[in-house]
């Protein structure tokens, strides 16, 4: 029963062993932030991916540990049954998770805006330095000219 309440969790990770753990954090801080909670699970190797997954949160004092679980998954084969480790952890939304997403978001805004007045600027200097050297060549042809 167990095992088909895990399957339905509406904010169930599944981590591989293919991609970074660093990858999985984003979805996990969506899912934290949507459902107040996230659901990591993982098979064989996969395992030690999941709880980097957990402690990352944890150490950012996004996530709180609520329960730990390991088992044994039986895995049908096409020659036979194989059983294969399993572990899943629940993490809860921190106390401090909505401050610091707030604040994260406010770095973000400030470093978007500075970075559209730094294009803003840039594109500036060059219609400026543009301006001149049409400048320059307006100077250059009138002597020749007269």
């Amino acid at each position: 029963m167990a095992a088909a309440q895990s399957q339905e969790h509406p904010a169930r990770l599944l981590i591989s062993s293919i991609r970074k753990p660093i990858s999985y954090v984003p979805a996990a801080k969506r899912l934290l932030q949507e459902h107040g909670e996230v659901h990591l699970s993982a098979l064989g190797i996969a395992c030690s991916s999941m709880v980097t997954v957990a402690e990352i949160l944890k150490a950012r004092k996004l996530a709180v540990e609520k329960r730990v679980g390991t088992m044994l998954e039986l895995l049908q084969d096409e020659a036979r049954p194989r059983q294969k480790p399993k572990m899943e952890v629940l993490l809860v939304k921190s106390p401090e998770f909505d401050a610091l997403i707030a604040a994260e978001k406010a770095e973000a805004e400030e470093a978007a805006a500075a970075k559209a007045a730094a294009a803003e600027a840039k594109k500036e200097a060059e219609a400026k330095k543009e301006a001149e050297a049409k400048k320059g060549e307006e100077a250059a042809a009138e002597p020749t000219a007269a």
